[in-house]
């Protein structure tokens, strides 16, 4: 068993992609598809992604008791963070994918690869929510804050031996 730090990882932004009602596997992420991925640069923060299922609730009046059953699932907001570069394609793509109606495709590519192996990747679908930028105070590098509206489940690849 082994633990890895998030340092070193790497976020990509696709193309749009159209929602599906089932979940979605790594086929629909392949190179067949012609996905040309751009790396988001300059990531600070990473935020969390995952399904929580909502809570459906129901009190039956002759046993006093409520019960909780597991409703819809939901991916979340993927918050991230990243000082500004102008000059990324990655974050331009990010700015321009905000003002779309579209779900764009994303890869999260972890720094876990074994020696000479390849490492985890993380596919998923979302809309970028909102993008706004983040001054503060002189003493700090400007930041690029964007909420990804997560609307698919969350692809595993594991890392491999090479």
């Amino acid at each position: 068993m082994t633990i890895n730090a998030t340092a070193g990882a790497k976020l990509f932004i696709g193309t749009t992609k159209t929602q599906k009602k089932t979940d979605y596997v790594l086929a629909d992420f392949s190179a067949a598809n012609a996905v040309t991925w751009k790396q988001i640069g300059e990531l600070e923060a990473l935020g969390s992604v995952g399904d929580t299922s909502e809570a459906v609730t129901f009190t039956g009046i002759s046993d006093s008791r409520t019960r909780t059953l597991k409703g819809p699932r939901s991916a979340g907001t993927m918050e991230l963070v990243m000082g500004i570069d102008y000059a990324d394609l990655g974050q331009q793509a990010l700015i321009a994918a905000e003002k779309a109606i579209h779900d764009y495709e994303f890869r999260i590519e972890l720094n876990d690869a074994p020696e000479g192996g390849t490492p985890s990747a993380r596919y998923f679908i979302a809309k970028v929510m909102s993008q706004s930028e983040q001054y503060d105070s002189a003493n700090s590098v400007m930041k690029l804050n964007v909420s990804l509206g997560v609307n698919s489940n969350l692809v595993r690849v594991d890392a491999e031996e090479a």
